[in-house]
């Protein structure tokens, strides 16, 4: 971190690693954030309402196996950011809730995108 002249601290830009993770990170949040939002808003009420579990069948483990990446590439950028690991454990529990990886995906990559 640096300090300017009011004494405000700044922090440093990102590094080109963490860069390129965090454009990683956001590609796996949204197709994680969409596999889900089919899952939950297509899949589920086929499946309940309609008595056809065909969609849940096929986005269920595909979404699973997309998760399990989404879950590495938040790994990946929380080690290159320097997280807390408590932060880490949050963003990557996002992509189990409906919307809230698109939120996390905002709320984490903003001050980043701003550094840039």
């Amino acid at each position: 971190m640096t300090t300017s002249e009011t004494g405000r601290t700044q922090e440093a830009p990102p590094t080109p690693e963490v860069v390129a993770a965090l454009k990683r990170y956001r590609v796996g949040a949204w197709v994680v954030g969409v596999g889900l939002l089919v899952l939950v808003l297509v899949g589920m009420p086929l499946k309940y309402l309609g008595g056809d579990g065909t969609v849940v069948a096929i986005v269920g483990p595909i979404h699973g196996f997309l998760y399990m990446g989404y879950l590495l590439l938040t790994a990946d950028l929380a080690y290159r950011d320097r997280w807390a690991v408590g932060k880490a454990v949050l963003v990557a529990l996002a992509g189990t809730i409906p919307f809230v990886s698109f939120v996390a995906e905002r709320k984490i990559t903003r001050p980043l995108r701003d550094a840039t």
